[in-house]
């Protein structure tokens, strides 16, 4: 292009004078009268204007950012200085077509007042122009720093960034795609990691703990929230480890839609149950009902063998929740409530009772909540804190539970007498409440312990 500038350029200069000698300075400004070789020349020197200005434009992108603003700034100033010393020195200038242009910008030694606006108009135009070019040479600068400032924040996702401007931008440009690989290609391979991690653990789990992904949750943050924690195990009469552990899972598998159902979710498994999380704890209560429901008809349409009793313990309490795991992370309890739910649960084993939880829960429904259930005795934790326990009346059949709610003022009283060391009247209330009801399990099982309390 720039051979084809000189080849253009040249002809224009030689034939510059045509164009000159067309243009007549007259007194009521200019008359123009080209001929062929002024027509010509106006065309080449036009041609040359354009190939120039693209030429001056590739010079300025090939140069760094001050430079390039030395230079395009450099013409305007030249022009602007120019033509504000022209229509300063133009009254003092004597010839024809110093007095054209007079006439045409209506000039003259007696009106100051057009010289001055001629100057100011002047003025604001090479301000406006002089800031056209700066804004076109530092469009890229504010570009660069959106994209920086997306980029520190994670927030880019465009696959190639474009900056444009010269060539110091095109070599930031090309530095900032690396970071931007770079940082694609890692935010990738974490993000893979924490497909895989999350497939063990469900949008319910980081939808309860208000937490939007893995990357939400930190590893080692540990997150102190209120819940209603439930235990259930379950007792087997299956003597084959690989039969108990295919059919423990089948059932598992069955009764994660109930849970689901009521707004918990799995948290854990242990050899033969899991633990749940609810975030309400009438939730919780309703779906041991229900889980006991479940078990019940599957035991009933199985072959014999399998799973004999469950036992099912709620404790409501503010255990803390942490991303655990290196490769493979979950989130776990990492505070001693699951000691709780473990001895509720062996104390729900020995008086044989479906369903247990602790009086937090009771303290924790709503005055509209209505169910049956009997106080059963506290259990002390190793920190010498009691945790008084009540068993759920709800999950047994009609027969049962009635006798067991009409009798519920003899038990309690003898389990409180059996707490408080009256062996003889706990023995009292606890023969009369089997009178009553000789099938109340964990009657009869307190009322051998209270007899076994006062034979020795």
């Amino acid at each position: 292009m720039f051979g084809l500038f000189i080849l253009v350029t040249i002809p224009s200069l030689v034939l510059g004078g045509s164009i000159i000698s067309g243009i007549k300075a007259t007194e009521n400004g200019f008359a123009f009268n080209f001929d062929a070789k002024g027509i010509i020349a106006i065309i080449l020197t036009i041609i040359s204007i354009v190939l120039g200005s693209i030429l001056f434009i590739r010079f300025l992108k090939a140069l760094s950012l001050e430079k390039a603003l030395f230079f395009s700034s450099l013409p305007l100033i030249i022009i602007y200085g120019a033509i504000m010393f022209l229509i300063a020195d133009l009254s003092n200038i004597d010839n024809n077509f110093a007095k054209s242009v007079r006439y045409v910008l209506n000039l003259s030694p007696n009106n100051a007042y057009n010289t001055i606006l001629w100057a100011v108009l002047v003025t604001i135009l090479f301000v406006i122009l002089l800031s056209l070019n700066y804004f076109v040479f530092c469009k890229p600068m504010n570009k660069l720093e959106r994209i920086v400032s997306r980029l520190g924040d994670g927030k880019l996702n465009e696959d190639k960034l474009q900056i444009g401007g010269g060539k110091q931008f095109k070599n930031i440009e090309h530095g900032l795609n690396k970071i931007n690989n770079n940082y694609m290609e890692k935010d990738n391979t974490l993000r893979t990691a924490n497909l895989r991690s999350q497939k063990n653990i469900s949008r319910q789990v980081l939808r309860f703990l208000g937490k939007r992904d893995l990357n939400d949750l930190e590893r080692g943050r540990q997150i102190k929230k209120q819940a209603s924690l439930m235990s259930i195990k379950f007792d087997s009469n299956v003597k084959s480890l690989e039969n108990d552990y295919n059919r423990l899972n089948s059932l598992i598998n069955g009764l994660s839609p109930i849970i689901r159902r009521y707004g918990g979710f799995l948290l854990s498994y242990f050899g033969d149950g899991v633990i749940c999380v609810f975030g309400r704890v009438e939730d919780a209560i309703d779906c041991a009902v229900s889980l006991c429901r479940e078990i019940k008809i599957r035991s009933k349409t199985e072959k014999a063998g399998g799973i004999s009793q469950e036992r099912i313990s709620i404790y409501t309490c503010e255990p803390i929740f942490a991303l655990t795991g290196q490769e493979e992370k979950t989130v776990s309890i990492v505070s001693d409530e699951t000691k709780v739910l473990e001895k509720m649960t062996k104390i729900a084993q020995f008086i044989d009772a479906k369903v247990v939880f602790s009086k937090s829960c009771i303290d924790n429904l709503p005055l509209r909540y209505k169910f049956a259930y009997r106080y059963i005795g506290p259990i002390n934790m190793y920190d010498e804190q009691n945790i008084l326990l009540f068993e759920d009346l709800d999950v047994y059949s009609k027969e049962i539970s009635s006798h067991l709610i009409k009798n519920k003022g003899l038990f309690e009283r003898g389990i409180i007498c059996y707490n408080n060391g009256q062996y003889q009247k706990a023995l009292d209330y606890f023969k009369e409440n089997l009178k009553l009801y000789p099938n109340d399990k964990a009657g009869y099982i307190y009322y051998n312990n209270t007899k076994d309390k006062l034979e020795r």
